[in-house]
């Protein structure tokens, strides 16, 4: 049932429709879903279909409320819950987990798909003291999702969607530096890339830890202008990151500038990966273009797909953290 291998001619919105009767009765949780997001555009392809509830995790009421009023005029009868998500703060992130494990309405869940992120930013610090790039995109995500496994494991078909980046390309794990000598050291691409690599890399381990329980997929939404970048001097930035590409023998640094996809086609892998039939087997896999990505065809550095260094994050982050989880 997949659909053609070329996301740039993918929409999500056509490709959600091919998947109505796996859509529809579904609880599914979205985070990211402020206005002109990509989770926005989830959100809006998937509510024609049914699902039983859309939960829509964001950081106030009022930024979600233009969501939950969209999905409205789609489906009047469509049930909507918010989830007010900080990932700023890792004791922000266990409350919210905690209260969506405490909902009784909600008894599982079937698809979490996690779009929230920062991209490209200044230096700075989340309240917990980390790099706010790799604080927020990974640290954030994985306390939210180990937290509410065990509600998605008790779906009879649960998805974890964790949108990654081929900018992972920018930047391995550094383990003896992830918060780049306290500033001195940052690139704002190089963590950015820091950050999307530990996401492929948890993706990767979580998914060969479940094994049949659960499908667990990180993936590529392409190149899409949201206003995740939308602070962001592209014109300006271009060089420092040609430069981080050649110095890490990247090939894209040839390339020269990117294509963009629109946001039906960004979600198209999103959608892809919450509800196609036959992805079972591949469970951990990193998706591009709607496919299991081809390292031959598609950024995917081995850095970002080694499950030695998936089971060294692992470990790092639980030591790091002082936290541990078991499934």
């Amino acid at each position: 049932m997949a659909p053609p291998a070329n996301g740039n001619s993918v929409s999500g919105h056509q490709l959600a429709a091919t998947y109505a009767d796996k859509i529809k009765d579904k609880i599914i949780l979205v985070t990211g879903v402020s206005q002109g997001s990509l989770g926005e555009e989830y959100c809006l392809a998937i509510a024609k279909f049914q699902p039983k509830i859309l939960i829509l995790a964001g950081r106030s009421a009022d930024k979600v409320k233009y969501m939950s009023d969209a999905i409205s005029k789609i489906d009047s009868k469509m049930a909507t819950k918010f989830l007010e998500l900080n990932l700023e703060s890792l004791s922000a992130v266990k409350k919210a987990a905690e209260t969506v494990n405490s909902w009784d309405d909600v008894p599982y869940i079937d698809v979490f798909c996690h779009n929230a992120a920062i991209m490209g930013t200044t230096h700075g610090v989340t309240t917990d003291g980390f790099e706010r790039q790799l604080g927020i995109n990974y640290l954030a995500t994985w306390v939210f999702t180990n937290t509410i496994l065990p509600k998605i494991l008790k779906s009879q078909d649960p998805r974890v969607v964790l949108l990654g980046s081929d900018g992972h390309r920018w930047g391995p794990i550094r383990w003896n530096d992830h918060n780049f000598k306290g500033g001195e050291a940052y690139n704002r691409w190089r963590a950015y890339g820091q950050s999307k690599t530990a996401i492929h890399l948890y993706a990767l381990y979580l998914g060969k830890l479940l094994g049949k329980r659960a499908q667990v997929f990180g993936l590529d939404p392409g190149v899409i202008m949201t206003p995740l970048g939308g602070h962001v001097d592209w014109a300006g930035e271009f060089g420092d990151i040609n430069k981080i590409d050649f110095e890490l023998g990247n090939e894209e640094a040839a390339n020269g500038w990117p294509k963009y996809r629109s946001k039906e086609a960004g979600i198209a892998t999103s959608v892809y990966a919450s509800f196609d039939p036959d992805l079972s087997e591949y469970t951990g896999a990193y998706l591009a273009d709607c496919q299991v990505a081809d390292p031959y065809v598609h950024t995917v550095r081995p850095w970002a797909s080694s499950e030695v260094e998936a089971n060294k994050l692992w470990k790092w982050t639980e030591e790091l953290l002082n936290l541990k989880f078991s499934f």
